[in-house]
């Protein structure tokens, strides 16, 4: 082979599974600080257009692996100003994914009040369609205000969105019915 075909040559392709990667990290063996900076590394990697993000990982690998942290670790990631944005749009578009709800509509806003602070958030589900994003577009059926660790853990299958109603860490103005049943709307793993 000529010197200059080696040269042209692409170097071979490496293949990262992501979901092998967060089954086998035990985020119990990192702090919470190390764990924030696992989230933002993939975070990093994939705004780098490597292949390798967040979003490449399956839904039921991406919700087990946060459904592990610790609460101390949830609670590092969505104080973090730059990834509690990036987690949250993961999840919503996630939820989009699994709306499971043909005929179902619904506008939802999401208050999410911290130290730092308050995010929003509002989803639009239209017969089988769910699309979330920051700005709101259109009156709610029904506001949820919670801790964003609190619906990471519900969203996850760490906390109980009735438990965490009841004993007054969620919030909720309009439909309470409908939004004691919201998360059942979507087939999350």
């Amino acid at each position: 082979m000529s010197r200059r075909r080696r040269w042209n040559r692409l170097p071979p392709v490496t293949v990262v599974d992501l979901d092998g990667l967060a089954d086998a990290v035990d985020p119990a063996r990192l702090t919470a600080e190390q764990f924030v900076q696992l989230i933002e590394v993939l975070h990093v990697l994939g705004d780098a257009g490597t292949g390798i993000d967040l979003a490449a990982m399956r839904t039921e690998t991406f919700l087990r692996f946060l459904g592990r942290a610790s609460r101390e670790q949830v609670d590092a990631l969505v104080a973090h100003p730059d990834l509690r944005p990036v987690v949250f749009a993961e999840l919503f578009r996630r939820m989009a994914e699994h709306l499971a709800a043909d005929d179902l509509r619904a506008v939802v806003h999401w208050r999410f009040t911290g130290p730092d602070g308050e995010d929003r958030f509002e989803t639009v589900i239209d017969r089988g369609r769910c699309t979330s994003g920051p700005d709101p577009t259109a009156d709610p059926r029904v506001t949820i205000t919670i801790d964003p660790a609190d619906f990471l853990r519900a969203v996850t299958g760490a906390a109980a969105l009735p438990v965490l109603f009841l004993s007054g860490r969620v919030k909720v103005k309009g439909d309470i019915a409908f939004a004691a049943g919201l998360l059942g709307h979507f087939d999350l793993p």
